[in-house]
């Protein structure tokens, strides 16, 4: 009755979000490959084997990380995927592992006791129930990544352009792949937890108590367990502190004390979310025998002098804007935000300008084997955010609000079929999954082509998933080899993170 009545409480526009998820369901694709490896190495392995030994999970990997981290005579992994410390190289953040582990646990026990009733399901953190029920936790997780941005924008907007927003978003950027069809990856997990920072940090921005300080820097943590870049958004606390120290410095009462019970508050927070950090730095100094050793290129092969950042935004080899276009009007949204709320839109522009800076500093900042720039997953609540604030501003040059929601509806209808339609190409290896695209021909596909394949994929992505998978596993090592790029288990990691 409880869960009828909270229901029935909601709006149409929440209802319908909860609706067009679980139609969604069906697409999530329970596979375990690339990045997704490492990622899921830390909760199998842990379960399974009580232990941060990560042969098996190498081994159970896809076709391409096999066959280069394994020899073919012994079947031992080769040399090269050990660190020095004697464990399998693995960069990956724990985070996603951590954010599986409640429901990976459950199936565990559900598995094993089946056991005793006459099943056979392998209870080895391979078989279907593991694969199934870690994808829809990624599902579940992006979602609520979402639905959490939703609630953000709707604080600022008409309800109606915060939904017109985030379905948008879902699936018109590169959320969808990571959402359904690579679950195993950090990109869904990321937009949960930077959602999740914002929500809150929004939800008790002014005077937190010392309770909201503690949870606050609990999901400071975690956000960068799950993702280390996330850390920009950690400038939002820093830049509030910073204002409320100069605030209460200009205060001509009470200065001494109340700075001190702020910085006591501050410092609170930091260890908190040290301690939120420590799953990530134990695991660090276990594999790589240093709590600071991360596993990427050090910093200063970084190009911080001479970032791409025009490559990052328009260029045909996974630019941010040229394969996800929607997020034009967002980022146009992000400016629009400073009349509603100059302070808050300012701290977004920061992250968001700092986020992509670091990006275009990266050596390998196309992602390697990535739908667009899949890095910018992370900031998936901004995207949120600056396109109902965009659709707002096009509200509002209509008369008839009807007219306006109605053409507002077909514009984010139409980023969406493009965008579904693109996915299609790249995941059925139409176009390239790495390096640059040509558009003539992918447009061409577009109009042409993905009409007449779709229908028949389809049906074999639902009827005879495995077989697909396998065919499209097949035709993604080819590329690599026409490339002559096999991902090494220290080398495709590091370019594919």
């Amino acid at each position: 009755m409880k869960l009828l009545a909270r229901w029935r409480s909601l709006s149409k526009y929440e209802r319908g979000l909860f609706v067009v998820f679980l139609i969604s369901l069906p697409l999530v694709n329970p596979w375990v490959r690339g990045d997704g490896v490492g990622y899921y190495a830390y909760v199998r392995s842990l379960l399974i084997d009580g232990d941060l030994r990560f042969e098996n999970e190498y081994r159970q990997g896809n076709l391409g990380l096999v066959l280069n981290v394994a020899d073919n005579s012994t079947g031992k992994l080769k040399a090269t995927a050990y660190t020095p410390t004697g464990y399998v190289y693995n960069h990956q953040a724990v985070g996603p592992s951590i954010l599986w582990a409640p429901f990976l646990v459950g199936v565990h026990v559900c598995v094993k006791a089946s056991h005793g009733l006459g099943a056979t399901v392998p209870a080895d953190g391979f078989s279907r129930p593991y694969t199934v029920t870690m994808a829809l936790a990624t599902a579940f997780y992006g979602f609520l990544g979402l639905y959490l941005a939703y609630r953000l924008a709707r604080k600022y907007f008409e309800e109606r352009w915060a939904f017109l927003a985030t379905v948008g978003i879902w699936f018109a950027s590169s959320l969808v792949v990571y959402m359904y069809f690579n679950p195993s990856w950090s990109h869904a997990h990321s937009a949960f937890v930077t959602s999740l920072f914002l929500w809150y940090w929004h939800r008790t921005r002014g005077r937190r108590s010392t309770a909201q300080w503690v949870t606050l820097g609990a999901i400071s943590g975690l956000m960068l367990d799950v993702y280390y870049p996330n850390f920009v958004f950690l400038f939002i606390p820093l830049l509030e502190a910073i204002k409320n120290y100069r605030q209460i410095w200009r205060s001509p009462q009470g200065q001494g004390r109340e700075i001190r019970q702020l910085f006591s508050l501050h410092l609170l927070y930091v260890l908190v979310a040290v301690v939120a950090f420590l799953p990530t730095l134990v695991t660090r100094q276990i594999m790589y025998g240093s709590p600071f050793r991360l596993g990427y290129e050090h910093l200063h092969d970084w190009a911080w002098a001479a970032p791409v950042l025009f490559k990052v935004l328009f260029s045909s080899t996974h630019g941010l804007l040229s394969w996800t276009p929607i997020l034009i009007p967002a980022l146009v949204g992000l400016v629009l935000l400073r009349r509603r709320d100059r302070e808050f839109a300012g701290y977004l522009l920061v992250v968001g300008l700092t986020f992509y800076y670091l990006i275009a500093s990266y050596p390998n900042w196309d992602g390697f084997s990535a739908f667009g720039n899949r890095f910018f997953v992370s900031l998936t609540p901004l995207f949120v955010v600056g396109l109902a604030a965009a659709l707002d501003r096009w509200g509002a040059v209509f008369r008839r609000p009807a007219r306006a929601w109605a053409l507002g509806a077909l514009m984010v209808s139409a980023f969406i079929v493009w965008n579904l339609g693109f996915v299609f190409q790249w995941g059925t290896k139409m176009i390239p999954n790495r390096g640059p695209i040509s558009w003539r021909q992918m447009a061409y596909n577009q109009v042409v082509v993905v009409p007449r394949r779709l229908g028949g994929s389809l049906v074999r992505y639902f009827s005879a998933r495995t077989t697909l998978m396998q065919h499209l596993e097949q035709e993604d090592l080819r590329e690599q080899r026409l490339l002559d790029t096999p991902p090494l288990p220290n080398q495709e990691n590091k370019r594919e993170h």
